[in-house]
């Protein structure tokens, strides 16, 4: 029998990483979809009365082997993916697809289903049963339960081309990232990169068989390049590289399926009775609306832009006077914004990047987990990994019971995608009196190690290892009876509130001093390091705000109006940042084409929930200045309301029992210092 499509004889039941090959996956999912249906038609043919154990919860608890094979193949397709595994995610997508489809428009599975929910209040459920059975109900009839055997059928066919085109759309990206290299033999045009970048650049070279030095979009490469590189026209080569990514009219470009993605999503929701796709997501988010969201964006906008138009006008004033720049572009800005906080906090990224040894972050955010959590985290080598650069923890709590396995993969390869997520193997639930303990990992894109320094990140670099690490502590704590409810299993506008909350830590002078030491000398990082830090908190963060405002308006202008009329993304994209442009326009960039997020991910109408979460964090973390950054009081209260909750409740109803009230926005817009403390 296929190794994917039995439980796992492995320590820990861990994922066989190294028993896998690329050939057993087709099978496999054919295999655990054909179980996974055999195990939904015993629940439909069960001959006694539907209740909600041998309906709901047997329904929960179906396909379980089928999630693991689905979990390990995509965790794989975005952290080390190849030709071989992408060509299968485009056959099992469309059968994946059909399977979600043909459970959810299943009649019979329906009709049980609906004879629970309109029994629910006479059956005495706990408050995640009955969780549970609302998030079962609704997935049927927001799913097309309800629909006419024809209208269903034209659902399957949007949802499969729906799942063919997000992944045409993330290939696209990532090969378009992969094409592009800035070869470089000259090393003038190397003027004002740091030591550790251009030795990685020249490794990069070496690697590939090349003389001289070698830039690519994979961001260790392109952001210090950005930021530090005097030549002024390679840093717009490298702009436009990058913001012309599948918009390039070539094989990879994905502006036509962009146009498809949205109009199908709309479709989608038309057909199952919504005005918009926005109506259709927001219904089951914290916003609950598109208007909420607008509102919300816009309120922002109004106190952001004031703020945000000053900080630019004194950035071009600022390299007006440095270099004669008459007007300021887009790849100027990452370098004269670090020339102009130089020059403002004496606070640059290569004095900071001593202090922050890949290794002794990641001790540190281990230090702050087990002050706070009571979590210990020891370095175990007897479980499969998928890539020599992962490491593998097993997590335990005070009393040496096991919390969950972890894993971490922190650079860049090619066969990795971009950016820094966190994501789940196994999740956690209880069965048979069992509670079955989660596989967590968390994947970033860091610096490599070179021959004379380890990795050193930037403190940008060390808040996104503490962000993805936040999520992570989310997917361990959980504790919950349902797979469907645990961990991150909650509102997308409400998963960010952990992952944020704990990059507060990262600028408290306790916290640093647990793990910023210098890698030669072993210093603890000074205090006016630590002042700097903070004093510079705020720098452009009015113009921050303002960029992630106007992602949020460009999700939202893409889902929450129907979208037919839109023939050129180019065009619409431009009246979609009408009121949160600050640079010029770059004719030969369009920021759709690989907006993977909103295209690819799942944050379609929801990439508000950055800022949502914000307004949370800064609340929640209030809570913690109060008692003690590292109050356990205050840490339990956290975990055991929000943690291990997972959607087990409403998260307003979470967070309040937390914090004892609704959050309120004046603690983010007095720490981004958008109002007076």
């Amino acid at each position: 029998m296929n190794i994917l499509n039995k439980p796992f004889d492995t320590k820990y039941n861990t994922a066989p990483f190294s028993k896998i090959e690329n050939e057993h996956f087709l099978p496999a999912f054919i295999k655990g979809i054909e179980d996974a249906k055999a195990e939904i038609d015993s629940i439909i043919s069960n001959t006694d009365q539907p209740t909600f154990e041998n309906t709901i919860e047997a329904l929960d608890f179906s396909g379980e082997q089928l999630d693991r094979i689905s979990s390990i193949f995509f965790n794989l397709n975005s952290a080390e993916t190849n030709d071989e595994i992408q060509k299968i995610a485009q056959e099992v997508s469309p059968l994946l697809s059909e399977f979600s489809n043909d459970i959810t428009l299943n009649p019979h599975l329906f009709a049980r289903v609906k004879a629970v929910y309109e029994q629910k209040d006479s059956l005495n459920l706990s408050i995640e049963q009955q969780t549970l059975l609302d998030k079962k109900y609704k997935s049927f009839s927001r799913n097309g339960a309800n629909l006419p055997e024809d209208k269903k059928q034209q659902l399957r066919e949007i949802d499969k081309q729906l799942s063919q085109l997000k992944l045409t759309f993330g290939e696209n990206v990532l090969a378009e990232t992969n094409n592009f290299e800035l070869h470089i033999t000259n090393k003038d045009e190397l003027s004002g990169l740091p030591d550790g970048a251009i030795e990685a650049a020249q490794q990069l070279a070496e690697s590939k068989g090349k003389e001289g030095w070698l830039i690519t979009l994979d961001y260790p490469s392109y952001v210090p390049f950005m930021t530090y590189a005097d030549n002024r026209e390679l840093r717009k080569t490298l702009a436009i590289a990058f913001g012309a990514k599948a918009f390039q009219n070539n094989k990879n470009d994905n502006q036509n399926h962009v146009l498809q993605i949205a109009k199908l999503r709309h479709e989608r929701a038309n057909l199952l009775g919504y005005k918009t796709h926005a109506h259709f997501v927001l219904e089951e988010r914290m916003a609950k609306n598109p208007e909420t969201v607008e509102t919300f964006l816009n309120e922002l906008l109004e106190k952001a832009k004031p703020a945000a138009e000053r900080e630019f006008k004194t950035l071009r004033d600022f390299a007006k006077e440095q270099d004669g720049i008459k007007q300021l572009q887009k790849w100027d800005g990452a370098y004269y914004s670090e020339k102009l906080k130089q020059k403002l906090f004496d606070l640059d990224d290569e004095k900071l990047k001593p202090y922050f040894k890949l290794e002794n972050v990641i001790n540190g955010v281990f230090t702050i987990a087990e002050k706070l959590y009571g979590l210990q985290f020891e370095e175990i080598c007897n479980i499969d990994k998928y890539h020599d650069d992962v490491l593998t923890y097993k997590v335990t709590d005070d009393d040496g019971n096991l919390i969950s396995i972890f894993y971490t993969d922190f650079f860049p390869r090619t066969g990795k995608r971009n950016g820094a997520w966190m994501t789940v193997y196994k999740p956690q639930y209880v069965k048979n009196d069992e509670n079955s303990r989660p596989h967590i990992s968390i994947v970033c894109n860091f610096t490599k190690p070179t021959k004379t320094k380890p990795s050193l990140l930037t403190f940008n670099e060390v808040t996104t290892l503490f962000h993805e690490f936040g999520h992570a502590l989310h997917g361990m704590l959980a504790n919950t009876t349902y797979p469907s409810l645990s961990g991150t299993s909650v509102f997308w506008d409400f998963v960010e509130l952990p992952s944020q909350v704990l990059e507060n830590w990262c600028y408290e002078k306790e916290a640093l001093k647990l793990f910023a030491t210098h890698y030669e000398t072993g210093e603890v990082i000074p205090m006016e390091l630590i002042d700097k830090i903070k004093a510079s908190a705020t720098f452009h963060e009015g113009m921050q705000t303002l960029r992630q405002l106007s992602f949020g308006l460009l999700d939202m202008s893409w889902h929450g109006q129907d979208p037919s009329q839109i023939t050129n993304v180019k065009v619409h994209e431009l009246k979609a940042f009408e009121n949160t442009k600050l640079y010029p326009d770059v004719a030969e960039n369009c920021m759709s084409t690989s907006f993977s997020h909103i295209f690819q991910g799942g944050y379609s109408s929801g990439y508000y929930s950055y800022k949502w979460a914000e307004v949370l964090d800064a609340d929640a973390f209030e809570a913690f200045k109060e008692a003690g950054i590292f109050s356990r009081n205050v840490a339990n209260k956290f975990k055991d309301n929000i943690l291990s909750q997972g959607g087990t409740e409403d998260p307003m109803t979470l967070y309040k029992r937390f914090r004892g009230k609704e959050p309120q926005p004046e603690a983010l817009l007095k720490r981004a210092g958008l109002i007076e403390k």
